[in-house]
């Protein structure tokens, strides 16, 4: 349950992954946040993570640019099925 130790001494995530994110997004507003992102200190969780900034992009660039964010998921998965 929430809370729970798991004793997860080196907590990181192996599997390839891809975050877009819109660069108007809100979430990059929460302290931290963006330099976390932008800085590349998340790929030390995350070591195989692409990110792909959208630059109209907000919160919601699945709906406001479905087109350009189905290629980049058409690509990524081009890239990592190889």
């Amino acid at each position: 349950s929430f809370g729970n130790n798991f004793e997860i001494t080196d907590p990181k995530i192996t599997a390839s992954a891809l975050l877009i994110i819109g660069e108007k997004d809100y979430v990059l507003k929460f302290p931290g946040m963006e330099d976390f992102i932008r800085s590349g200190e998340v790929k030390n969780f995350m070591p195989n993570l692409e990110i792909k900034f959208m630059a109209e992009g907000n919160h919601f660039v699945q709906e406001q640019l479905p087109e350009e964010v189905n290629q980049l998921i058409i690509s990524f998965f081009d890239k990592i099925s190889m």
